[in-house]
């Protein structure tokens, strides 16, 4: 059924995201970012959303200690920080060291460089099988540009041409 699953759901197109968290305190934080295609909006009132990732990830344990985070939606300019946080951790937190960030003003947790991005604060979890689907209300949000959207499609990135769109 896992393989059966996994090939209808390469036909589901989906945008791109890398959220990030920390752990540790205020002083003596490390930074953690993953790369994810399970952002869903969930309500505009009061507003959520939510993610989904393996009830094993460190980066879940990250996020679940901080209770914040904070979702940059990748444009198609950004393939290569998704393939960068799709790696193993301590390739992930080496890479977000020396990459540009801001901590966001409302979690802290850091904001890439994205066409959008958000501020959640967790709100609630519900075990979904190998997964925590996590929700989070929105405490801050904003759009930095308007580019090329990327999507994950069929195994691969993909750039959605706006202007040849009806």
């Amino acid at each position: 059924m896992q393989d059966d699953l996994r090939t209808v759901m390469r036909n589901f197109a989906t945008g791109v995201c890398v959220v990030t968290t920390f752990s540790g305190t205020a002083s003596l934080r490390t930074h953690n970012a993953l790369t994810i295609n399970s952002l869903t909006s969930v309500s505009l009132d009061p507003p959520l959303i939510s993610l989904s990732i393996r009830r094993e990830s460190t980066f879940l344990a990250d996020l679940m200690e901080s209770r914040v985070w904070a979702v940059s939606i990748l444009d198609a300019e950004g393939e290569d920080l998704a393939r960068i946080f799709a790696r193993p951790e301590q390739e992930r937190k080496k890479a977000l060291s020396s990459l540009p960030a801001k901590p966001g003003e409302r979690t802290g947790a850091l904001l890439l460089d994205s066409s959008a991005w958000l501020e959640c604060r967790y709100w609630n979890h519900l075990v979904a099988g190998d997964h925590l689907l996590i929700v989070g209300e929105i405490v801050g949000l904003g759009t930095n540009h308007t580019r090329v959207p990327l999507v994950f499609l069929q195994g691969a990135f993909h750039r959605i041409d706006l202007n040849r769109i009806g």
